[in-house]
């Protein structure tokens, strides 16, 4: 068993923290929020004064962070992990974040001897407690083998994409296409509404047929026709609309940083972040629909 300084004990952080635990490691947890904290601690984790202090017996650090600035700053800032992590720590990061801020933070991790694997996750807070996450694994062959039997206690799919950055590449990837197909989806059932098509007749064909995927068979965004799909819970979210918008925006700053064209991706950009800025931000990213419905 080893012993894990975990950094980010929020809504997907403190479960997978706490399977950490379960599994019979012993997690040093660290928050910027009190309630967090205690949350991990009645989990039977651990805390600490400070990040130095969490980081300085860990065999391996995991994070889970807002955006690419928190994890520059938390790894290569002079009171963080780089500084004061102890020789031949394993430094996993499960934020979503640009790709090339991963990659360079990775970079200065290996300069100074760490070995680095940037995986997000898929799954949400449901896959979070389960233990079933999919992790998209970006780094060295050896980091990932590493790293391998710690993911496979808090997730069910592991999936080594490539080199450093790779998995917030294959991360936005997918997410792109998750946003464009529901948009699509919920157009379709918007266009089948005004024609006078049932709702469950749609779907019943669309299910069969060269309209099918995820966005429909599993997340359908009209009640009814997928009984466990948030639009039959009112839309309180599995993944907010937020959430949706910062990787559609991640996905476009990459496409400028790479000379990508993505028209669909940027348009899609766009939509969710009109339904955010009318209060559909926290609002599951499947009740687009209601925008396109002009609710």
């Amino acid at each position: 068993m080893s012993t894990i300084a975990f950094i980010g004990l929020g809504n997907m952080g403190g479960p997978m923290a706490a399977n950490l635990v379960k599994a019979g490691h012993t997690v040093i947890g660290v928050d910027v929020t009190e309630a967090a904290i205690a949350r991990h601690v009645a989990a039977g984790g651990a805390r600490a004064a400070s990040i130095a202090e969490a980081v300085a017996g860990a065999d391996a650090v995991v994070t889970m962070l807002p955006s690419g600035r928190e994890v520059s700053a938390l790894y290569l800032g002079p009171q963080g992990i780089v500084a004061h992590a102890k020789a031949g720590a394993l430094f996993i990061d499960s934020s979503t974040i640009d790709v090339d801020t991963a990659r360079a933070v990775a970079k200065a991790a290996a300069e100074k001897g760490f070995a680095m694997l940037d995986g997000p996750v898929s799954g949400g807070v449901g896959g979070a407690a389960a233990g079933t996450l999919t992790f998209m694994c970006g780094g060295e062959d050896d980091t990932f083998a590493r790293a391998k039997p710690l993911l496979e206690q808090m997730g069910k799919t592991i999936v080594h994409a490539g080199g450093p950055g790779n998995g917030q590449a294959a991360k936005i990837c997918n997410n792109m296409i998750l946003g464009i197909t529901m948009i699509a989806t919920s157009e379709a059932f918007v266009l089948a509404e005004k024609l006078g098509l049932d709702a469950q007749k749609l779907f019943d064909i669309a299910a069969k047929s060269s309209g099918q995927s995820w966005s429909l068979t599993t997340y359908c965004p009209v009640p009814g026709p997928v009984p466990t799909s948030p639009a039959n819970r009112d839309y309180q979210p599995g993944f907010t609309a937020a959430m949706m918008l910062k990787d559609l925006k991640l996905a476009q700053d990459a496409a400028r940083s790479a000379n990508a064209v993505t028209p669909l991706g940027a348009e899609a950009a766009s939509l969710y972040g009109l339904f955010a800025a009318q209060g559909g931000a926290q609002t599951d990213f499947s009740g687009i629909v209601r925008f396109l419905r002009g609710q």
